[in-house]
């Protein structure tokens, strides 16, 4: 019960957090923030951004399976708001990373969200603008 209580409250602390970069201005500070919350909450920016995505799967079974999908949704809303901010081809790789996560929680959470779903939409409407390429 005290790890589910946990494991909440970093969600709720995490998700404000991410609240309060989504409305920075300022690129570089929307991107340190970004990195921060890496470092808080998963830890080194740089693999997750560059490994593959089995490597970063499986990075999550250190955590407790009833855990796992909240930690992974993290993640995939990290990479949702970090592509906002980059070039391409980087842009398109780090939304299609966050698009196989959501599509993961999708199929294994027991959580309905439209939030979600919205995201996946936005994700593929922009994969199709941009001819299939992002």
């Amino acid at each position: 019960m005290l790890q589910r209580d946990y494991i909440q409250r970093l969600i709720r602390e995490f998700m404000a957090a991410l609240q309060r970069l989504v409305e920075k201005d300022e690129i570089k500070d929307r991107q340190a923030a970004v990195h921060e919350l890496f470092s808080r909450y998963l830890g080194d920016s740089t693999f997750f951004n560059t490994a593959p995505l089995d490597d970063v799967m499986h990075w999550f079974e250190k955590y407790p399976e009833d855990e796992r999908l909240e930690r992974i949704e993290m993640l995939a809303e990290l990479y949702y708001a970090e592509a906002d901010d980059m070039s391409e081809p980087v842009r398109t790789e780090i939304l299609e990373r966050a698009f196989m996560l959501f599509d993961f929680i999708d199929h294994h959470s027991r959580t309905f969200s439209i939030e979600r779903k919205e995201k996946m939409s936005r994700i593929l409407s922009l994969k199709a603008a941009n001819g299939g390429k992002g």
